[in-house]
């Protein structure tokens, strides 16, 4: 059956609404419009809406709601904001939605040690505008005005990802709610420890299936003391990724190592009215004393310039700055947005440095023989970009294209000893890729995913594919292994 089918045509116990409605009051929905919006992304992939949505407001009320739902045997999916790429928020086994957005409260900034502990529908935007008097910064920037519970449970990563890593790096603790409702703590506030298993990262990029999380602590940065951005462009993909690569080789801590195709360029002049050269362009910005940035820029230029780039457009003030970033976070829907009526299909894979150049340049042949636009952007200070596919959703011959190309991207990752993910995480839209990427590892993770939700009622049907599943035909594409 496709998931995009009903899977939920179940008839609950009136005993289960009774309690639930009891328990949560108005904050119950059963509405047709409340249900569609819970059941998708950002993605292409259709709505698959749960049955009821919970607005939670609390640790003791989402565990209340777990354990009604697990002795009825109905699914739970806990749903932030929504804006992730792999249909992670579907329903497709019915159940209800937990929604966070009332669960938003930034509960201790403690600048001393540099962490925080928060609830998760607080975004990263909120938390930055809370931080700012306490000369603090979270520094995980996906772009998209994401929840801290939504990017822990994906393991976010972003633009400056480069240096100072992804939610793996900065999630020092968690509140999560089990399966049956058991609530546990794990990690603590020290900044590391040998004792025992490291459930905190079990749970970080677990997308919701082993527990559901109800509470975060996490690391802080000081803000840099001088900031400064650039932008300059190059005679070809290969020239851009080859310079970010010398000058990650070259231990330059840049703070951001962004990548835009020609076509992306072309794409966010129209949306913004900026005018950058419309050539393979790089996004750079350095953080650190005024000293330190002014050496990192200068030998980031000299890289650059050894590698045939264009003039470097500087921007020291926020205003520019910020102006700068946003066309690069506007980039996604200045490419799907060039065609009117289209749907985003963004891919998101990541290889080794040494290999990304090659990739690229293949990436965007593949792409020049697709029948809509399509672009690429990156953040190759860390080996990972994105080809973003503006399709009619409602055209299976597009919808084809795009899976071929999505394959064949995948297949060049793997085969350069890189991941189908290196950010957006698997939902139910890269499931046929685990086999291939993990082998016989996929057995060890179903057996944590039975021993931590034997039932099967944690957002089912995402991350780990089901016993028979099968890898890819790759041997098609024996052009790109």
């Amino acid at each position: 059956m496709a998931v995009t089918e009903s899977l939920h045509e179940v008839e609950r116990p009136a005993a289960f609404w009774s309690a639930l409605a009891e328990l949560l009051g108005d904050r119950l929905s059963r509405r047709a419009a409340d249900r569609e919006a819970h059941g998708h992304d950002e993605s292409w992939h259709p709505a698959v809406p749960p049955e009821a949505v919970a607005h939670v407001r609390s640790t003791e009320e989402v565990a209340a709601v777990v354990r009604l739902c697990a002795a009825h045997g109905v699914p739970v999916i806990p749903f932030g904001a929504g804006t992730s790429f792999e249909g992670h928020v579907a329903a497709l086994r019915g159940g209800v939605s937990l929604d966070f957005s009332g669960m938003n409260r930034i509960l201790e900034v403690r600048p001393a040690d540099m962490d925080v502990t928060l609830e998760p529908g607080v975004t990263r935007e909120q938390l930055n505008v809370a931080l700012r008097d306490h000369g603090l910064f979270f520094p995980i920037d996906p772009g998209a005005s994401a929840t801290l519970g939504g990017m822990a449970s994906t393991r976010a990563s972003g633009t400056n990802a480069v240096r100072y890593g992804t939610m793996r790096d900065v999630v020092l603790a968690l509140t999560v709610v089990l399966g049956d409702g058991q609530v546990i703590r794990t990690g603590g506030r020290a900044r590391k420890s040998s004792a025992g298993y490291d459930l905190t990262r079990l749970f970080v990029g677990s997308e919701g299936t082993l527990g559901v999380i109800t509470e975060l602590t996490i690391r802080l940065f000081g803000v840099p003391d001088t900031i400064s951005a650039a932008v300059c462009s190059f005679p070809s993909a290969a020239h851009a990724v080859d310079t970010v690569i010398t000058v990650i080789q070259s231990g330059v801590p840049v703070a951001r190592a962004e990548f835009l195709d020609a076509q992306a360029i072309g794409a966010v002049n129209r949306r913004s009215g900026s005018t950058l050269a419309e050539r393979p362009t790089l996004f750079f910005e350095f953080h650190g004393t005024a000293a330190a940035v002014a050496e990192q820029a200068e030998l980031v230029q000299a890289i650059a310039v050894d590698h045939d780039s264009g003039p470097f457009e500087w921007a020291t003030r926020a205003e520019d700055r910020s102006r700068l970033w946003k066309a690069r976070h506007e980039a996604y829907w200045a490419i799907v947005g060039s065609r009117p009526g289209a749907r985003g299909w963004p891919t998101d894979v990541c290889v080794p440095l040494s290999r990304l150049a090659e990739a690229v340049v293949a990436a965007r042949a593949d792409l020049d023989q697709l029948p809509f636009p399509a672009a690429i952007v990156g953040h190759v200070g860390d080996g990972n970009f994105h080809c973003v596919l503006a399709i009619e959703p409602g055209s299976p011959e597009e919808i084809a294209a795009a899976e071929w190309l999505n394959v064949r991207l995948v297949a060049r990752a793997l085969a350069a000893g890189g991941t189908c993910t290196g950010e957006h995480g698997i939902g139910f839209g890269k499931l046929p890729f685990m086999v291939a990427e993990h082998g016989p590892a996929i057995a060890v993770m179903r057996a944590i995913k039975t021993a931590l939700d034997p039932a099967g009622l944690l957002n089912p049907g995402k991350v780990v594919p089901p016993v028979g599943a099968v890898a890819p035909d790759f041997s098609k594409f024996k052009d790109v292994l």
